[in-house]
């Protein structure tokens, strides 16, 4: 893993794989706002994605006068968030343990509170700003295989319960037995089942519905305009020289939404935040499965790692069509060579045959029949972001000034980038305080003690939910 975890990330390539979320592409994917890049800003945000995106608005929001521009490399959103598996689930119990050990009662409750708010929060966003994203809240299960995770998931959500309270809505849990599984969820050979409250959502199009918000209010948005570096200006300490093909802008701060990225751009953080590729697919469901289609999300866990599925809800382009990714410890040498690569361009052959068989593998008699048109309607990689201690940076860059970080989110973006974008913009206005304090993870926040904190692997195997979020991608 040193080697992998040391590979220098290169930019985002030009020609990526093709998400079922991107075609086809949004207006905005090519936007810019003026023809000419501007040479001066308040503050660049670097990257489209939810995080940028949600820092943009949330900076705009205020109604202050100063200047946001947004720099993409590629079209906007076709990074991580445009390129995951549309889940919003938590699988909060999936941490816990860990979480209580390394952080306390207190700040295990506050993370757990932080992912089921995050997610409501996006639901609740699309909702009151009638953004057209397939939004979707219902119920997920988790598909258990193993059964030192199924004594695990026991031991797990009692602890929720003991640190959150029986009735907090964050630590509403269902188990199910083997029978019970097998007939409601249609799957075959598992142990038992874990049900509670999650959705989806096509993070792409609800990141450019927040996108246009945030330009209704003033962003400008430069696509295709990747910053090749970032350095304090020689003639003014205060300022920064953000650095691309088409000119240099002189900022006030700099942004870091880089994700997986950001090694390339900050040196320092190499190391620190490495890049995992995933692999997802759209898929046709057998004929032999639900016609009106699922009525539950998934994921499947087993002894080393685990997928995840959902199906595109009524309503939605290809609506029954199920999404399903993760597989990477199913590849030779448990995926280890899809670390430390940032190349969303090419597809690995052996992870891209077991996303193709193990759907219908996990619905086994179930899934019935192939479609006539083929299992595979659209199939894709995206990069995902992780540090040693399996948390996002937030803040600001230690011994810089006006350069701040929001990265790093363990493959589960979908489920914090939401309401980090709100943390990070309270503390660049410097209202970092009690209330902040109250909701948002100590364990999340940016130091010098987090950069001596070298990669050695994922902490913990938590089930994903969505590229950029848990490991959706």
């Amino acid at each position: 893993m040193d080697g992998r975890a040391a590979i220098v990330p290169i930019p985002p390539r030009p020609n990526p794989t093709t998400s079922c979320w991107q075609d086809p592409l949004h207006p905005l994917a090519h936007h810019r706002t003026t023809s000419e890049l501007p040479r001066l800003a308040s503050s660049v945000v670097i990257g489209s994605g939810i995080t940028g995106a949600s820092i943009a608005y949330n900076l705009l929001a205020q109604g202050s006068s100063s200047s946001v521009l947004m720099l993409e490399a590629r079209t906007a959103c076709s990074g991580a968030t445009g390129r995951n598996g549309g889940h919003t689930k938590a699988a909060s119990y999936r941490a816990v343990l860990d979480n209580i050990r390394d952080q306390g009662d207190e700040e295990a409750a506050k993370i757990v509170r932080f992912e089921y708010n995050s997610i409501k929060a996006i639901h609740a966003f699309a909702r009151k700003h009638k953004i057209e994203c397939d939004s979707w809240e219902g119920e997920t299960v988790d598909i258990v295989y193993d059964e030192g995770q199924w004594m695990r998931a026991k031991k797990a959500v009692s602890e929720i319960k003991r640190v959150l309270g029986d009735d907090d809505p964050a630590a509403q849990y269902e188990f199910h037995g083997a029978l019970e599984t097998k007939k409601r969820f249609l799957v075959d050979g598992a142990l038992g089942s874990v049900s509670y409250s999650a959705g989806s959502i096509s993070a792409y199009m609800f990141v450019m519905g927040v996108l246009e918000l945030a330009l209704k209010k003033g962003l400008n948005l430069q696509t295709e305009t990747l910053v090749t570096r970032i350095q304090r200006s020689e003639s003014d300490q205060k300022k920064w020289v953000v650095e691309t093909p088409r000119g240099s802008i002189r900022a006030e701060r700099v942004i870091l939404a880089t994700n997986a990225y950001t090694g390339y751009l900050y040196p320092p953080v190499r190391g620190i935040i490495v890049p995992l590729r995933g692999t997802v697919a759209a898929q046709r469901p057998g004929s032999g499965l639900p016609k009106a289609g699922l009525d539950s999300t998934y994921s499947f866990i087993y002894r080393n790692g685990y997928e995840y599925l959902i199906f595109r809800p009524a309503g939605s382009r290809f609506a029954g069509d199920l999404v399903i990714g993760g597989c990477s410890t199913k590849a030779p040498e448990e995926g280890l060579y899809e670390w430390g690569t940032t190349d969303d361009s090419a597809i690995d052959r052996a992870i891209g045959q077991y996303v193709h068989d193990s759907a219908a593998q996990y619905f086994g008699s179930q899934w019935g029949e192939d479609h006539p048109d083929g299992r595979i309607r659209y199939q894709w990689t995206g990069i995902m972001g992780y540090s040693s201690q399996g948390f996002p940076l937030v803040g600001l860059v230690p011994h810089e000034e006006d350069l701040w970080i929001a990265a790093s989110f363990q493959g589960s973006g979908m489920v914090l980038c939401f309401h980090t974008a709100k943390a990070l913009v309270t503390m660049v206005d410097g209202k970092d305080k009690e209330e902040l304090n109250s909701w948002f993870p100590q364990a999340f926040r940016m130091s010098e003690d987090r950069l001596k904190h070298k990669f050695r692997g994922r902490l913990h195997e938590k089930t994903p939910m969505d590229i950029e979020g848990r490991s959706q991608l």
